[in-house]
């Protein structure tokens, strides 16, 4: 059973609680935080009860991680399909520029599709 304790505040009695400690060590880039935004605007339960355990910013760093893996993998594939490649970033540069930021376009909206907004 656990002890609770409680303090009075005016005329309520309010209970004294803690969350469990979190990973402080973890640190979240792009992904990570762009997940983490989007359960507290829209998961609002989800973001609630992650937070309580504890387990918020793990899960954030595991959608992260597998974010990045699937958005590097969409640019290597669509870099092949589309042959873009060191020669032709050699020949034309500016070719190059732009057909990479497509191809970086595309890849974030389908991880966005696939893992953060979710």
């Amino acid at each position: 059973m656990t002890n609770i304790t409680y303090r009075k505040v005016n005329d309520y009695t309010i209970p004294n609680l803690t969350l469990p400690p979190e990973e402080t060590a973890i640190r979240l880039s792009k992904w990570g935080m762009l997940h983490k935004e989007y359960l507290l605007k829209y998961k609002k339960v989800v973001f609630a009860t992650l937070l309580t355990q504890g387990k918020l910013y793990q899960h954030c760093a595991e959608i992260e991680n597998q974010a990045q893996q699937m958005f590097d993998i969409l640019v290597e594939q669509m870099k092949n399909k589309e042959d873009v490649t060191e020669k032709l970033k050699e020949n034309n540069q500016l070719e190059w520029i732009c057909r990479m930021q497509n191809i970086e376009a595309s890849a974030r909206e389908m991880v966005y599709a696939e893992f953060l907004y979710v």
